[in-house]
């Protein structure tokens, strides 16, 4: 008789596991893999909407050519995605 409340805490757990924890570690996972392959000259769109493209990167910064061939410094955690890799 015990042992059922177990099972249903264990369930409960199973679930919560693969509906909301599994799928955040993946998209941190995708993250990680996307800043690690990033490159000079990709197209890209930051976490504030600026779209540029990649002028230098290093471990830690890029900096962005935008309109007017403006240059701006970004840390590299600060890219959302990849519009165009080269």
């Amino acid at each position: 008789m015990a042992l059922e409340p177990i099972i249903m805490l264990v369930l409960m757990f199973a679930i919560v596991y693969f509906l909301l924890i599994r799928p955040q570690q993946k998209r941190q996972k995708q993250v990680r893999e996307m800043h690690s392959n990033l490159q000079k000259g990709d197209d890209i769109i930051t976490i504030g909407g600026l779209h540029g493209t990649i002028d230098a990167i290093d471990e830690e910064k890029i900096v962005l050519l935008v309109n007017d061939n403006r240059k701006l410094t970004y840390d590299r955690s600060a890219v959302r995605e990849v519009v165009n890799q080269n």
